[in-house]
């Protein structure tokens, strides 16, 4: 199988590309920085995007994994924090990254059997569970959940999956030190969850440990 990821220059993303490798499985891992064989990619630029999509000419892709994101509000006043250009940058990185990657690879997931898209959203993108704050980062999820939604309705009749995923409150650097759950619990739980997703259960939002998250 040949796994495509984007952000897999640390944490989650990191964690899956090494977790796919010592399956056996091919895996293209992305950087916006890359190094120690990182394909450079950013998510932003279209450009890049369309670079990647030629490096990758003939080549199937089984599994794209859109894990490229960014939370740069965490902490954020809203009596005056929350700038423009914050909104902007996390907009292109964590919805319009993660559309312009799909697009590019459109071609590649196509020549796969039975390809699937994982996009990891967040249970912040919930309408549901709003206890207010991070407002940039809140939005740009429950964005990319609904990206990931009307994809998976565009993509089935090629016979594409889409699957959107809450990774958990993870021991990363975005996650922090306080988190609920190991990188490797979290990366067990979501390739679980990418290995069971197929037309049947494209659009679903789902946890990393199996269970439907609320809209």
């Amino acid at each position: 199988m040949h796994i495509v990821i984007t952000g897999a220059g640390r944490g989650i993303g990191k964690a899956l590309a090494d977790h796919y490798r010592a399956a056996g499985h091919r895996v293209t891992a992305t950087a916006r920085q890359p190094s120690g064989g990182l394909v450079p990619l950013d998510v932003t630029d279209p450009v890049a995007c369309a670079t990647l999509a030629r490096t990758l000419a003939g080549q199937p892709v089984d599994l794209l994994i859109c894990n490229a994101g960014i939370y740069p509000d965490k902490g954020q006043s809203l009596d005056d924090g929350y700038p423009t250009a914050m909104w902007a940058e996390t907009f292109a990185t964590n919805v319009t990254g993660v559309f312009l990657t799909v697009q590019a690879l459109l071609p590649h997931l196509r020549a796969a059997p039975a390809a699937r898209i994982a996009i990891l959203s967040s249970q912040m993108a919930s309408q549901n569970r709003a206890p207010g704050g991070s407002y940039i980062y809140r939005a740009s999820k429950a964005a990319a959940l609904n990206l990931g939604r009307n994809l998976a309705a565009d993509l089935r009749p090629s016979g594409i999956a889409v699957g959107i995923y809450h990774p958990g409150w993870v021991r990363t650097d975005m996650g922090g030190g306080t988190a609920e759950i190991s990188v490797n619990e979290a990366v067990t739980g979501l390739a679980e969850r990418f290995a069971a997703l197929d037309l049947a259960t494209t659009g679903c939002f789902q946890t990393w440990d199996g269970r439907d998250h609320p809209y």
